[in-house]
């Protein structure tokens, strides 16, 4: 089992970043909105077609709970991310936004799931948001982006915090395929409708977009988010949330071995920083990942028990008495 978890919390880390890499690739041929649009058209076909083949029929109340978690975690997440960097909002700057959200989930995590957090996790925490601003660090400059516009990957962040501790909370019945399938379909209708609205819907007729389409679907789509469902639904919304620290890092070594970027030493030490925090996170002694509350006995019940026992001990003191009265009055 922990090795199992193990390696859906490396696949997540290694298949999440892809996507900032497909995201590189595919808007070298074509605008954001049309790579985002395909990507989930592609999905949402694949996904249907395979609930189809496994005579799988989602009722309405499936539908409409995981229509809202597509809504928060992808839809939200990913659109208002693109945007704001679409804006002028530098990359380096949405990527340390969005690395807030470890911070707000575990700050919820508490009153919403019983998922307790101590002094050492926080303090790893606040850490691992310091390494992922030295990773980062080289673009955080200056920007042409207006005011209001920093707000957007704020809310992509604050939407996949909302959405992961709903997923988290609802311990939704239905299998990783049924939520894959519903939150994709209803984040392509969202990137759809946002690319025809803007005329960006016609995809170029090129290799090279096509392939970026393609890693996206399997490496960031199936890959990524799929391995973000297991995890967070084996292992607790704090621990998902934490390990996403581990992603600028990952991006940073992907960008490094396929574009030929620069790999500074200050976002090498935001590296050992991330990976240090991460583990001092998941190797707390407070767990952040139980299935279940502990069952900690009331302490009514544990009064009564007591009160049990030493009524049981009463009844068999007085029953030795009276047999040794009877034991008198028989010499």
């Amino acid at each position: 089992m922990r090795g199992r978890d193990t390696a859906a919390s490396g696949a997540l880390v290694v298949f999440w970043s892809s996507g900032f890499i497909g995201a590189e690739l595919g808007t070298t041929y074509a605008p954001a909105d049309t790579l985002l649009a395909w990507r989930y058209v592609v999905v949402g076909v694949l996904l249907v077609a395979a609930l189809w083949w496994r005579g799988i029929r989602p009722d309405r109340a499936t539908v409409q709970r995981q229509a809202g978690l597509g809504l928060l975690c992808q839809a939200g997440f990913l659109g208002l991310i693109v945007t704001g960097v679409g804006l002028g909002v530098p990359p380096g700057t949405a990527a340390l936004m969005a690395a807030m959200q470890p911070l707000v989930v575990a700050s919820l995590a508490g009153p919403v799931l019983g998922e307790l957090v101590s002094w050492r996790q926080w303090c790893a925490l606040g850490a691992g948001l310091g390494g992922v601003a030295l990773v980062v660090g080289g673009d955080l400059g200056a920007a042409t982006a207006p005011l209001w516009a920093y707000a957007l990957p704020v809310g992509g962040m604050l939407a996949l915090s909302a959405g992961t501790l709903l997923g988290r909370r609802w311990r939704a019945p239905e299998t990783l395929l049924e939520s894959l399938a519903l939150q994709s379909l209803v984040a392509g209708v969202v990137f759809v409708t946002v690319a025809t609205a803007r005329a960006e819907l016609t995809p170029p007729m090129s290799v090279g977009f096509w392939s970026s389409v393609v890693w996206v679907v399997f490496l960031s789509s199936f890959g990524g988010y799929g391995a973000y469902l297991l995890v967070l639904r084996r292992s607790g919304a704090t621990r998902v949330s934490t390990l996403l620290y581990l992603t600028p890092p990952t991006t940073m070594l992907w960008a490094w071995a396929m574009f030929g970027d620069r790999v500074t030493w200050l976002g090498v030490l935001g590296l050992v920083v991330c990976a240090v925090s991460v583990t001092v996170v998941l190797r707390a002694d407070t767990s952040l990942v139980s299935d279940a509350p502990p069952q900690v006995p009331k302490p009514g019940r544990v009064h009564l028990l007591l009160a049990d026992q030493r009524k049981r001990r009463a009844v068999r003191g007085r029953g030795g008495r009276d047999g040794d009265d009877r034991a008198g009055d028989g010499r």
